[in-house]
Parts: structure tokens; sequence; C-alpha cells
């Protein structure tokens, strides 16, 4: 019964971690944007965008609508993590990861309005994202990983 919760806590401890990093990150651009605003760093230059919207500026403005879903998914994430016991370690860890960039998105919106987004690819045109992105992308693929794996 330890184990698992230990396990458990463990994972949710991985989101805890990518918050930090994510609101960190945010915190020091946003206010030291002078230093670090088109700072180029090989593949990706610094940046700061407000976006109102989700992914690629999508629902724009329902800041309402958005942080409600933020917060359903953090609850479902954390329930799922903490309480079922049929998930393997895949699950877990694509779960964390979603759940990291979940909050760490939904921080934002709650708090200021707008997602704070700051990294910008220098090789391709791709809209400017954040740490919380990459950590629930890296969380489906994982995800999607865990699928694959399971149907063989």
């Amino acid at each position: 019964m330890i184990n698992k919760l230990q396990t458990k806590l463990y994972f949710l401890s991985i989101s805890i971690f990518i918050i930090l990093i994510d609101q960190s990150t945010k915190y020091l651009i946003f206010y030291n944007y002078k230093k670090f605003i088109n700072k180029n760093l090989l593949l990706f230059k610094l940046d700061l965008v407000r976006n109102y919207g989700a992914a690629f500026n999508i629902f724009s403005g329902h800041r309402l609508f958005l942080s409600s879903i933020s917060i359903f998914f953090s609850i479902l994430l954390t329930y799922l993590i903490l309480k079922k016991n049929t998930l393997n370690l895949y699950d877990l860890t694509a779960y964390s990861f979603i759940l990291a960039g979940t909050i760490g998105n939904g921080l934002d919106r709650i708090l200021r309005g707008y997602v704070i987004d700051i990294i910008n690819l220098n090789i391709i045109n791709f809209p400017v994202f954040n740490i919380a992105d990459i950590s629930i992308n890296f969380g489906f693929i994982i995800l999607f990983y865990s699928i694959i794996k399971n149907k063989r």
C-alpha cells in the first residue's frame, strides 16, 4: 500500500516540478523581457506573447470557458493519478506531464487572464509556446505510445 502511494506521490511531484519550471520561466521573461526578448539561442529565440486563447489561439477571449476546462482536467488527472490502480508507468508519466501543463497554463489564465508564451522556433514558422505546452504535448506522445504498446 505504501509503495503504491509513494509511486503516485512521485508522479505528482513530477507535475509540481514541471509547473515550477514553467511558472519560473514565464516570470523571468515577463519581468525581465528587455534582457531576454529576441535573444537567439540556436534553435529558438525568446519572445513574450500574451495568448488569450488556447492552442493556436483558438477560443480567444473565452477566459472563463478555458479556465473551467483547465480546472476540470486538472481535477480529473489528479484523480486518475491518485485513485486509479490499473495505470501503468507510461500512463502515470503521461498524466503527470499533461497535468503539469494544464495547471501551468491554467494558472496563467486564472491569475492573468492570458497565457504567457515565450519560445519562438527559428527553424520553422510555428506559434510561440511555453514549457507547459511542451509538457502537454510530451504527455500526449507518451500516452499515444502507451496505447499502441498495449494494443499488441
